[in-house]
């Protein structure tokens, strides 16, 4: 399985941004997909993750201004970015799991998101 992330870029903060990833294979509809994050000398984290069902986490940062979603006929997850600041300024990361959060099947290669003050 193969992931491509896009739709990063340089955005001022209040803007928006939404990022997509679309995989290669088989079994993304009853797959459980995550957007993660990693900013320059800090360690990866949580954003956002969406159950083949539909469910979702999110982190405590981007509550309220984030949303993830899936379009199982595209075999594409989706991070809507809004309200954007600064601090979420990180390279983008999805991941699929099958069934275990602990254990991620592929990552996609990451997509910069810079938000400008």
């Amino acid at each position: 399985v193969q992931l491509q992330a896009s739709g990063g870029g340089l955005v001022q903060a209040g803007g928006s941004l939404r990022l997509s990833c679309a995989a290669s294979g088989s079994l993304f509809s009853i797959s459980y997909m995550g957007w993660y994050r990693q900013a320059p000398g800090k360690q990866r984290e949580l954003v956002a993750q969406i159950t083949g069902g539909g469910s979702t986490v999110y982190g405590d940062s981007v509550k309220g201004r984030f949303t993830i979603s899936r379009d199982n006929a595209k075999n594409t997850v989706y991070l809507q970015m809004n309200s954007l600041k600064p601090e979420d300024t990180a390279v983008y990361y999805c991941a699929q799991f099958l069934g275990d959060w602990a254990k991620p099947r592929a990552w996609g290669q990451g997509t910069q998101v810079t938000v400008s003050s």
